[in-house]
């Protein structure tokens, strides 16, 4: 596959500001994603400096455990533009091992109380013992448009997850 990186973008009805101070909160994430796979924050601080660590936890019915954590770190932070972290997990030893995907969101405001929000996630730096075994995007192509939507219902104070 030529690509290694998949985006969607939505308008959504708030302010850039706003719209990143969610983004910066983990608290936030599990009722942003798209796949119903992230379930908690385990770490609750806002998301303030690159190179920050944060966890989650998370459930896939084809993960070896099912309900397994994830490590992230901020790798792009420019408020109220740009966010974005790398995933990974701690491995036994307590090293931390990121697979080389980064999810991020750029904002670019359209006035005082609109923001086109992009979400990227790319693939580009996974090295190839593990696409081996895990296929890219892990998702199908709704995820990145149904976490859009999401967040733009946070940032509105609606919740269209049940819509």
């Amino acid at each position: 596959m030529a690509e290694n990186n998949v985006s969607a973008t939505l308008t959504v009805a708030a302010p850039a500001e706003r719209v990143f101070a969610v983004l910066a909160d983990p608290t936030a994430h599990s009722a942003i994603d798209g796949t119903g796979w992230v379930q908690e924050s385990v770490d609750r601080a806002p998301l303030t400096e690159v190179g920050q660590i944060f966890r989650m936890d998370m459930y896939h019915p084809n993960h070896p455990n099912g309900e397994y954590q994830t490590v992230n770190k901020v790798q792009v932070l420019g408020p109220p533009r740009t966010i974005g972290w790398l995933t990974g997990y701690r491995k036994d030893d307590g090293d931390l091992d990121f697979g080389g995907w980064i999810w991020r969101y750029d904002l670019a405001p359209l006035g005082p109380s609109e923001t086109e929000v992009t979400l990227t996630y790319d693939w580009s730096a996974v090295p190839q013992h593990i696409r081996e075994y895990l296929q890219f995007p892990p998702f199908g192509p709704k995820h990145l448009i149904n976490s859009l939507h999401h967040l733009a219902g946070l940032v509105s104070g609606r919740d269209v997850r049940t819509e």
